[in-house]
């Protein structure tokens, strides 16, 4: 028996990346999962890809950054399969590369409400669903970021700060109501969108900001989001793990 065994689970942003493995491996482990993300084609390639492993999976577009889009979401998993247990919020956007003294605002904007606000509006819908299911996981994907400066990146820093505050606040919150609410952080992941949009020399100096001298996968962010996810984790939450390479260590 799986891991997660008769749970339903829904993933943001899982059309590719990080969402996708997460899916992958959350139905490896037995759950069914409700794959969202903008990009349809993207959605129901991983709809695929579960479905050619034998597992379950279905998919519906919804953009984090809507609350109305969010609460059809989290409706859908309950409609579908009749409850839902597990949350991840994982869908996000990068933005410009910019000073904070000329950043634009509508960069700002866009960033904090996919990449903050939409954290938010995932677990206002998604907390009432997992108490009616009987309790449940969420796990929000910050990042190393979360933590740390990165200059020319004022809008994701701060939202992926505001994600680590967010999930303890909620966790604190739910604590005695059988939900665990929990964040990872994400060093840099090679991704085919990161290697595609960066040089070989750049790519090689930002594996060397990883003391392990490389960058993670994202296979390896999901196995530490099936076990928060699991009842292996039964006595963490409002905890933010790095998964980094050594990168906040330094």
């Amino acid at each position: 028996m799986g891991l997660l065994e008769n749970k339903t689970a829904l993933v943001t942003g899982a059309g590719s990346g990080i969402g996708r493995e997460i899916a992958l491996h959350f139905a490896a482990e037995g759950a069914k999962v409700l794959v969202s993300d903008i990009n349809d084609l993207d959605g129901q390639k991983t709809v695929s890809m579960v479905r050619e492993r034998k597992g379950v999976a279905e998919y519906f577009h919804a953009n984090s950054g809507s609350p109305q889009e969010c609460e059809a979401l989290v409706n859908e998993a309950m409609n579908k399969f009749g409850g839902l247990h597990i949350a991840v919020n994982n869908a996000g956007v990068g933005g410009p590369s910019v000073p904070v003294g000329e950043y634009p605002i509508d960069g700002w904007d866009r960033v904090i409400q996919i990449n903050l606000s939409g954290v938010f509006y995932g677990m206002r819908y998604q907390i009432p669903a997992l108490l009616k299911s009987g309790g449940g996981s969420i796990v929000n994907i910050a990042s190393i970021l979360g933590q740390v400066a990165f200059p020319n990146s004022c809008a994701y820093v701060a939202a992926k700060h505001g994600v680590i505050g967010l999930t303890q606040n909620a966790a604190v919150e739910y604590a005695t109501q059988n939900i665990r609410i929990n964040a990872i952080e994400p060093g840099f992941i090679k991704t085919p969108l990161l290697e595609k949009n960066m040089t070989p020399e750049a790519f090689a100096m930002l594996e060397k900001k990883h003391p392990m001298g490389r960058l993670g996968e994202s296979s390896e962010v999901a196995e530490l989001c099936t076990w928060l996810s699991s009842s292996k984790a039964s006595f963490v939450t409002g905890s933010f793990y790095p998964i980094d390479g050594g990168y906040l260590a330094q």
